[in-house]
Formats: structure tokens, C-alpha cells, sequence
């Protein structure tokens, strides 16, 4: 594959002083000494690092893998699909029914439309960066397995976020792409030549490094701001990885574990801020040059005509009557002839420009915990408790309980929940759709390009050149 190719040198050296590594080897010794300048063992707070060394010596010190790891969750939080200024937050809310866009980039107003091509430069990024951040979480995890100087519990810490950070990375690609390789070596010969799996083995796979990693890391929070990725966070993404693969009893069961350990924001107005109770994981601003989050940068409309998204009708007329979300987690903007109102996302409020860090971007968040459970007891058989873990959600949003009580009711109820609760986060509109069925009845009368084969994006062809083992390309492109 490319991305493994192109950085077949990463287990070396990722970044050198002007340039790519072109001299002898003892020089290494001497990049030594000024590794991870930038980095600090607040994984979330790291400035850009501007000389990553990653080499056998870096896995005997356990600050040189905390700054590892520093590395892999800035490029997390600044690049590809998690990032807040170009992810899926904004790419799969145009693609589905919730954003619509009034920019000029031809590569989004394909995702837009609906005309993705296979080289599409979204699509090619987010590709190219989710195997890069598997390619580094590798070498992590290889490297503190032979490391003599690290105690088993650093060594079982570090290779349990390591092992997150490809679970985690993997199920983003297989739910967008279909069926991908999956990457558990940093050896780039054996990645040039990797060939797709299908689906159900990708999340086997998935399932494996999450468990395994859930049971190397600890739930203990030092920074006290749910920066850090543990146990808790590893969890989370197996009670949703469970529900994508009808693990009924697997999903309550875990969302279960993380509802008695976290308790719901009950206040409306304080999802989203930094403290807030419900949060499992969230990226922290690196408190230099960005103090708030991307999201409220990309979506607040400051004036019209110069908007670049706005929700659209349909997402506006999801809304309840009452429905306190619609109040506080939107906003609107009007022309200054009057002519124009736009609705936006409103959840993250402050601006990059505002100097005191009030909110951070969350990745997971305990509503979705009580969705998940709602929707495996429904499966489940378990009506009541269904509708009790779904009024929990519902209430604090200044609704009434739901009045569904049977099994199809209620799975409708749950996904227009679902849309009306994380609309604009991380595609999680998209991804409900297309795994319950109902993409094509929804998004064909609103989406004129809309086809069948758009369950799935292309495979970058760049990728498929390079590598014919990736070949066929998915269907429809």
C-alpha cells in the first residue's frame, strides 16, 4: 500500500531537520538528544512535534512512548477523519441529510452530491492518515513488547492505547470503505502487498485489540479531564462495535458497565463544555495557538452570503416541539436584507479567537452508552427497559417519555433520537442509516445522485495502482 510504503522509514525516524533521512546512522545518537522538543505526557495538550524519533532506544524510556502517543493524537485531533475542521462531522453530514454546503471545493461538493470519484482527495486523505496513525500505533506496540527497561504495566498501558488507536482507526475504514486490510505489522514489504478481508473478519479483528486493550489499561483519569484514553474509552467503542454487529447481549452489556461508571449531563447547556460529566474521551486544544474547538470555527455562520454548511430543512424539522436540543444546540443567522435565515450546529459555541479554553472536541460521550442499550434491549426483547434508557435522553431534552412500545416503534423512536442527538458528530447520522437499513428510503427523494453503491466509498485508486491486491474496487465506481 502506499501510505505503508511511503512511510516505511517511520520506525526510524518520522520528521529530521529539513528533509528526509539521508545520513549515516550514528547520526541518530545525536537526534537523540532533542527527541519530542514539543511533546509532554499530556497526550491531548502536545504542541506539533517537530522532530519524532522512533527507534529501538525510544521504547526504554517511558516519556519517548508517552510522546509516541503524544504525536499519534495531535495528528488525530488536526488531520483526517476524528479531526473537527475536515472529518466526518462535516464530510458525512453533507453526504447525508443533515448539512447542507455552499462552499467551492470541487472534492467536497462530490461528497455533496454524491459523485465521489476514486480520486477524490478527501477520500485519499482519510485513507492515507487512518494507515499512517495504524502504521505508527504498529511500531508502538512491537516496539514496548521487546522493551527491557519498561515495567509490565507501562508495557501493558502503552500497548492497550497503541491497540485502541488501530481498533479504532480500523473501524472508521471499514465503515466507510467496506472491506480493507487490516494492518498489524510495521513490516512495509508484507503492507505493500495486502489484500481486503471481509467485513465480519475486520471487526473480529477490531473486537480482538479492543478487548485486549480494555484489559491492559486502567479507567483511572490522572489529568481529571478525559484526555487520556483508557479501559473506559476502549469500552465505549466495543459497545458500538457490538451493536454494529448484532451482538445484542455484548452491547447492553457493556454500555451497561459504562452507564453505573459515568453519570448523564443533566443540564442541556453543559454537554459540551470541558467539564462536562458525561464525557469519556475528548481532544484538548493545544492551549497555544487554538483555545477552543474546531467544530464551533467550521460551523457557527458569522454572516450571509459567506456560510460554508447550515443545517439543513429536514435536519431542522427532526426537531420535536419542545425540544430544548433545538434551542441550545442550534443556532441561526440572518442576512443582513432579511431574506435569508440559516440554521447551524450550535453545541460548541466558543471560538478559536476566544482565549480561555471552555470547551474540547468529544470523541465519546455517555448518551450514546444509553442509546446503545436502548436499542440491544429492543432486540432484546426488553420493551421497558428500552423506553426507560431512551426517556433518560428524551427528558433532559425537555420531552415527554416516548409513547413507542413494541419492537419496530421503538427502533424508529431510537433512530430519530439518534439523528436529533448527534447530529454533526463524527457521522454518526451516516452510519446509522446505512447499518439500519433505511439510507435509500431517506436520502434517495433528497439526494438526486443518490445510488446504491453510495453505501460505500472508493477505494483511493492511487492505493489501487500502487497495490493490485486492493482490486476490485467497490462497486458502482
Amino acid at each position: 500500500m502506499k501510505i505503508i510504503e511511503s512511510n516505511k522509514q517511520i520506525n526510524i525516524a518520522e520528521c529530521y531537520f529539513n528533509g528526509s533521512i539521508r545520513r549515516p546512522i550514528k547520526y541518530l545518537l545525536y537526534f537523540i538528544l532533542i527527541f519530542f522538543m514539543s511533546s509532554c505526557t499530556d497526550f491531548i495538550e502536545v504542541d506539533p512535534p517537530k522532530n519524532v524519533l522512533i527507534s529501538k532506544t525510544v521504547f526504554e524510556d517511558s516519556s519517548t512512548v508517552e510522546s509516541a502517543l503524544a504525536n499519534i493524537y495531535y495528528k488525530m485531533r488536526e488531520q483526517g477523519m476524528i479531526s473537527g475542521r475536515y472529518g466526518l462531522s462535516s464530510m458525512m453530514g453533507i453526504y447525508s441529510d443533515e448539512l447542507n454546503y455552499y462552499g467551492f471545493d470541487t472534492n467536497y461538493i462530490e461528497i455533496y452530491t454524491h459523485h465521489v470519484s476514486p480520486s477524490n482527495a478527501v477520500v485519499l486523505a482519510w485513507w492515507s492518515h487512518a494507515y499512517n496513525l495504524i502504521y505508527a500505533a504498529n511500531d508502538i506496540i512491537s516496539g514496548v513488547e521487546t522493551s527491557v527497561n519498561l515495567s509490565q504495566k507501562q508495557k501493558e498501558e502503552f500497548k492497550g492505547q497503541a491497540l485502541f488507536v488501530r481498533g479504532y482507526m480500523h473501524s472508521l475504514l471499514v465503515n466507510l470503505f467496506g472491506s480493507i486490510p487490516y494492518i498489524t505489522t510495521t513490516n512495509y514489504v508484507e503492507n505493500n502487498k495486502v489484500t481486503r478481508i471481509p467485513v465480519n473478519k475486520v471487526y473480529e479483528n477490531i473486537i480482538s485489540d479492543l478487548e485486549a486493550a480494555a484489559t491492559f489499561m486502567g479507567t483511572s483519569d490522572d489529568t481529571g479531564e478525559h484526555v487520556v484514553v483508557n479501559a473506559s474509552v476502549a469500552k465505549a467503542l466495543l459497545a458500538r462495535t457490538y451493536l454494529y454487529t448484532e451482538q445484542w447481549e455484548l452491547a447492553e452489556a457493556m454500555a451497561d458497565d459504562l452507564i453505573t461508571n459515568y453519570s448523564l449531563e443533566l443540564d442541556i447547556n453543559s454537554v459540551f463544555l470541558k467539564e462536562s460529566s458525561e464525557t469519556i474521551w475528548q481532544f484538548k486544544p493545544n492551549g497555544v495557538s487554538y483555545a477552543n474547538t474546531y467544530e464551533a470555527n467550521q460551523f457557527v455562520i458569522r454572516f450571509i452570503p459567506g456560510q460554508t454548511y447550515a443545517l439543513s430543512d429536514s435536519m431542522i424539522g427532526a426537531f420535536e416541539s419542545g425540544d430544548l436540543r433545538l434551542s441550545y444546540w442550534t443556532g441561526s443567522a440572518t442576512s443582513n436584507d432579511g431574506l435569508t435565515t440559516l440554521y447551524y450546529p450550535y453545541k460548541y459555541k466558543a471560538l478559536l479567537s476566544e482565549t480561555d479554553s471552555l470547551e474540547y472536541s468529544i470523541i465519546f460521550r455517555l448518551t450514546e452508552q444509553y442509546l446503545i442499550r436502548a436499542e440491544s434491549r429492543t432486540h432484546l426483547g426488553n420493551i421497558i427497559g428500552a423506553q426507560e434508557d431512551l426517556n433518560m435522553i428524551r427528558n433532559r431534552a425537555g420531552l415527554d417519555n416516548t409513547e413507542a412500545n413494541n419492537k419496530n416503534n421503538l427502533l424508529d423512536a431510537i433512530l430519530h433520537e439518534r439523528q436529533v442527538e448527534f447530529f454533526t458528530e463524527h457521522g454518526h447520522r451516516w452510519f446509522d442509516l446505512k447499518r439500519m437499513g433505511v439510507a435509500n428510503e431517506i436520502l434517495s427523494p433528497i439526494k438526486p445522485n443518490w445510488k446504491d453503491s453510495n453505501f460505500l466509498l472508493p477505494i483511493p485508486e492511487t492505493e489501487l495502482e500502487i497495490n493490485p491486491n486492493l482490486k476490485p474496487q467497490n462497486s458502482g465506481y
